[in-house]
């Protein structure tokens, strides 16, 4: 039997993450926080149907599509940064990081649809009712994992934190598929649950310094049908992007060894 996601109602958000590291909200909730109808969060799957295909995939696998945007939310004012590389130490993904990786950005009718920016920003009230309100640095990464090799891995690189404050992993579409068991567990300890997260829209809330979290793989329910599972995933860091350790500059002390 297909586990169902524990949903809670929003006034009780910040009581759930408080108390556990995590939350799902239904499509109705996330509409009611970010002031958008599911008709107008609709108009943006079709974004996911034109993603490039990622090539620095380390386990030789050709079943992940994506592209990736980099912005800034500060109370109601988002902006869109200059293209930049995804980077996470290795202690967050032992798979792929300390690499700097260069994905296709965003689609420009996507960033530029009236959904984007409310999105964005009644997310951002959730890192801030979780940390205090300040400006947040947000990578937003839109995927597809899809089946045509027999198999596909949400999450190659395992249960895993992403070294932010805040993920939100908000599911689009599941099309033909079986698998794809969302588990998340505290990060300090044995304690975890696990759901398929289904319903378009809806949304997983990671505080992301207390859990980690990991999908489990996805296989097609007809092998002759194509099967997808499209997930738009948006986190939220004080401070300012990640990226790889600079060297310290040839005139400071520590560059001579001071």
């Amino acid at each position: 039997m297909t586990p169902v996601p524990p949903l809670i109602a929003l006034p009780d958000l910040p009581a759930q993450l408080a108390a556990a590291g995590w939350a799902v909200l239904d499509a109705a909730s996330l509409g009611i926080l970010c002031g958008l109808s599911a008709t107008v969060l609709a108009e943006l799957e079709p974004y996911w149907r034109d993603l490039p295909p990622d090539t620095h995939l380390l386990d030789g696998g050709r079943y992940r599509r994506r592209r990736h945007g980099c912005f800034t939310v500060d109370g109601a004012s988002v902006v869109a940064v200059p293209r930049r590389a995804h980077w996470q130490p290795v202690e967050y993904n032992a798979l792929h990081g300390g690499i700097e990786r260069w994905f296709e950005p965003l689609a420009p009718g996507m960033t530029w649809h009236p959904a984007w920016p409310r999105l964005l920003c009644g997310l951002a009230g959730v890192a801030s009712a979780l940390r205090g309100a300040q400006r947040w640095f947000v990578e937003a990464h839109v995927f597809r994992i899809d089946t045509e090799g027999g198999i596909g891995r949400p999450t190659p690189e395992g249960a895993h934190r992403d070294g932010v404050d805040l993920v939100a992993v908000l599911m689009v579409e599941r099309h033909q598929v079986k698998g794809g068991e969302t588990r998340v567990f505290d990060a300090r300890g044995t304690q975890g649950v696990r759901f398929v997260l289904s319903q378009p829209w809806s949304v997983l809330l990671l505080d992301d310094e207390r859990v980690i979290h990991e999908t489990t793989p996805i296989q097609p329910l007809d092998p002759a049908q194509p099967a997808w599972r499209d997930t738009l995933v948006l986190t939220f860091r004080r401070g300012g992007f990640q990226g790889p350790p600079r060297a310290p500059d040839a005139d400071t002390p520590a560059a001579h060894g001071a």
